[in-house]
């Protein structure tokens, strides 16, 4: 075999076996279904322990390059078909639009985005509550600060460099009661006399929430690759609300020139992007796209994401990234709110993120969609 280990590189040795393996694997040298070689094997050829061995697997399985088989040995799982298929099957704005509608039958549809099946292991939840609990015991009662405390923060912080490239310190993020209530913190934020630009469709409670805050909206219509550039052009917006990862209900996702067609926007006008990113780590039919705020240097762009998707729709917490320059503007104009969110829950969230448990129950969720394609 070709499997070498540096002992003078400073990367471990166990992370430079899953890069080799990972190459062979996205390369196609090892097809879907084959066999690879075995924990003995590998240690043996690379002067490494089996345990070394069982952890660049292991790091394979969670990330849906390989399967283990129970006294079988691993197992390609990788197909770069699997990454290549749109959203939805390529269904059409159109189509998917009338879907929703009846669908809905005049109902709540905040449930329609939930999944039972992929809820976070109660067992988990609970074993963690109780380590909290007995962990800061009467600290729990203490008032949140305005943006939430500094371990979620950190935590969510370091979570989202290593998962989708987003550079932000923690006194960047704020922790709020589901996206509901980060989209009137926005309002509160940005201001009323602006316009608000929101694909068509998308997420009723986006365009509710906004009303209800005084917004004046503007409605931009949904291509297959994002908003129809025309309308887009044309648009009287200053503010651009996207969910370009996965849209909601359409299953949109925006191509990389059409990112791009939204910053330059933006930055030809001096307009802020609320990037929605709501869905995007249970999403596996692509690659993981970069983010606008990534894309943006930081800046004009504002990041959004919630835990009801990856943890449980009853757990009501999002969070913000707000751009290193507007952040002092953001704190004179809404820094007066209390946090909405108890403190059991957000150093619950700190612990599931901090301890693994957190991206290794997004990985299983990966993992169970891509055996589906």
């Amino acid at each position: 075999m070709k499997y070498v280990i540096d002992k003078s590189a400073g990367k471990p040795a166990y992370m430079q076996l899953y890069d080799q393996l990972r190459g062979d694997l996205t390369s196609g040298f090892y097809e879907y279904g084959t066999r690879l070689p075995s924990k003995r094997l590998l240690a043996e050829e690379t002067g490494v322990s089996v345990i070394t061995v069982e952890h660049a697997y292991a790091i394979l399985c969670d990330e849906g390059y390989a399967e283990s088989a129970p006294r079988s040995g691993y197992y390609a799982i990788y197909r770069a078909g699997d990454f290549g298929v749109p959203a939805k099957g390529k269904q059409s704005v159109q189509s998917a639009r009338a879907a929703f509608d009846a669908e809905r039958g005049g109902g709540d549809t905040a449930g329609l985005r939930g999944e039972s099946d992929e809820l976070f292991p109660y067992s988990v939840m609970a074993k963690t509550a109780r380590r909290i609990i007995s962990d800061y015991g009467e600290r729990l009662l203490v008032k949140s600060p305005s943006f939430g405390v500094l371990e979620l923060r950190t935590a969510i912080a370091a979570y989202l460099g290593r998962s989708c490239g987003i550079d932000a310190s923690p006194e960047q993020i704020a922790v709020g009661s589901g996206a509901e209530y980060l989209y009137s913190l926005i309002v509160g934020f940005l201001g009323r006399d602006r316009v608000y630009a929101l694909e068509d469709p998308s997420y009723p409670m986006i365009r509710r929430v906004y009303a209800a805050n005084g917004a004046r909206i503007e409605l931009l219509p949904l291509a297959p690759d994002g908003i129809d550039s025309a309308a887009l052009a044309s648009s009287r917006a200053d503010v651009l609300h996207v969910t370009p990862f996965n849209s909601y209900p359409t299953g949109v996702t925006a191509t990389a020139s059409k990112r791009r067609e939204y910053l330059d926007r933006a930055s030809g006008r001096g307009g802020v992007i609320i990037e929605d990113n709501y869905d995007s780590e249970l999403t596996v039919s692509r690659k993981n796209e970069d983010t606008l705020f990534s894309l943006s240097g930081g800046r004009g762009v504002i990041y959004l994401n919630t835990f009801s998707r990856t943890v449980a729709p009853s757990l009501r917490v999002g969070y913000m990234v707000i751009p290193g320059d507007m952040l002092d503007e953001f704190e004179r104009r809404v820094g007066f709110y209390s946090c909405t969110v108890p403190p059991l829950e957000q150093y619950l969230l700190a612990r599931l993120i901090e301890n693994g448990d957190f991206e290794r129950h997004v990985n299983r969720v990966r993992r169970a969609r891509r055996r589906m394609l």
